[in-house]
Parts: C-alpha cells; sequence; structure tokens
C-alpha cells in the first residue's frame, strides 16, 4: 500500500557528465507510488549511470549534479544505505556461500525480533513459489528462480522506491515473458515509484510512461516534470 513516504520518486535539473562528454542535461521528472515509468536508450548511453547516481553510487569518473527527492525529502546526500531505493539488475547478485534462506534473511530489516524475519523469508518464498528451495545453494538454481530470489530479496529490504536496469537482459526468450509478469504483478502490488531502463521494448509493461534518452522526449503518458 502506498504511503505518504513512498508517495513519489523526483529527479530535479540532474546533469550527467563523463570527461568532456555531457550525457544528460538538466533532466527532471517525477515518479507517482504504484507508476512505473520506462527510461529507453541504446547500450552506453548514460541510462545506468543516471541509476548510479539516485543509488548514491557513482564513481570517478563520472560526475553529477541535482536534486533528488523521495517521499518529498531530500536523499541525494544521503549514503547508499540510508537511501532506501531498492535495485533490480540483470545479474541477481546472490551470495554463493549462503543458502536461498539465508540470502533473502540478509535483506529483511534487523529492527525486526528474529521471528519475524524468518517469517517474513518464508511468505516470501511462499510469494516465489520456491518454499522447498529455501535450503539449496543459489547455484543450482535455474535462471528464473534466481531471477524471482533476487527481487523477492529487493522488496524485503523494504524499498520506498524501484529501480529497474535491464532486469530481464540475461534471461533466455523463453523465461523473459514469464519473468515480466511475476516482477511487474509484484511491483504492482507493492506502490512503489518504478524506474526501468531498457533497450528492448518488450520489456515495458501496458500503461507505462515511456521516454526517450538521451533527448528524454516524451513518447506517451505523461509524467510530471518539475
Amino acid at each position: 500500500m502506498t504511503s505518504a513516504l513512498t508517495s513519489g520518486l523526483r529527479l530535479q535539473g540532474v546533469t550527467l557528465s563523463v570527461a568532456e562528454r555531457l550525457l544528460c542535461l538538466e533532466l527532471s521528472l517525477q515518479i507517482e507510488g504504484g507508476q512505473l515509468l520506462a527510461l529507453m536508450g541504446p547500450s552506453g548511453c548514460g541510462k545506468s549511470t543516471l541509476l548510479a547516481w539516485i543509488t548514491g553510487t557513482l564513481n570517478q569518473p563520472f560526475s553529477a549534479r541535482g536534486i533528488l527527492r523521495l517521499g518529498g525529502a531530500e536523499v541525494h546526500h544521503l549514503p547508499p544505505e540510508r537511501r532506501r531505493i531498492g535495485l533490480l539488475q540483470q545479474d541477481d547478485l546472490l551470495f554463493p556461500h549462503l543458502n536461498v534462506h539465508d540470502n533473502l534473511l540478509l535483506a529483511v530489516p534487523r529492527h525486526y525480533a528474529q521471528s519475524e524475519r524468518h517469517r517474513r523469508v518464508g511468505q516470501a518464498l511462499q510469494q516465489a513459489e520456491l518454499a522447498d528451495m529455501a535450503g539449496r545453494d543459489p547455484l543450482t538454481l535455474s535462471g528464473g528462480q534466481r531471477a524471482r530470489v533476487s527481487l523477492m530479496r529487493t522488496l524485503l529490504a523494504e524499498p520506498l522506491a524501484l529501480l529497474l536496469d535491464e532486469p530481464f537482459n540475461r534471461l533466455d526468450q523463453a523465461l523473459r515473458q514469464q519473468m515480466r509478469q511475476f516482477v511487474y504483478g509484484h511491483l504492482r502490488a507493492s506502490g512503489l515509484p518504478t524506474l526501468l531502463v531498457t533497450h528492448d521494448p518488450q520489456d515495458i509493461p501496458a500503461g507505462a510512461t515511456v521516454l526517450h534518452w538521451p533527448a528524454v522526449s516524451l513518447a506517451e503518458g505523461a509524467p510530471n516534470h518539475a
């Protein structure tokens, strides 16, 4: 359910560059709770750089300026762990030395009692139809199963916004449509503001607002520009 805290993700006057190359200039957009905005563009154009700035992980030689607001509060000055922005990438990044259950347990906030943390992991495994694989090594799972674990781990961390960085890119064609339905179904239920970057128009769900990089011209829908 969307609350005041999860009401929107807003970028204002964001400029990104690397060396002498300008990636984007004065980009401003707003994504409301429950809305998915898709940013399309070819590989290497700077889409993932924008996500790195949003998550607070942008490194040299890239430079950036702009304002990032989440739920009305400025968060661009906060370290990554305090921004509460989830990121789902094409690589699942599961820890190979931990089983599936313990990979998920790491994401559950520690202010919950241990019994509640385990309950939430069990619930997530049920939702992902992986309850019988809690003790499995992640490397023994299929690509689709690992992708489901990765999404549930991201949501268990209770983010206030979610970024999707080409999340289906490494899946074979037979799995892509299945995973799109799984991911977007859970995102609709979460009510989170979501920013998807992709080069594949088939990744974009019906009803999403679509912008094109680097011109960031409106393709459909009507995002709220600052």
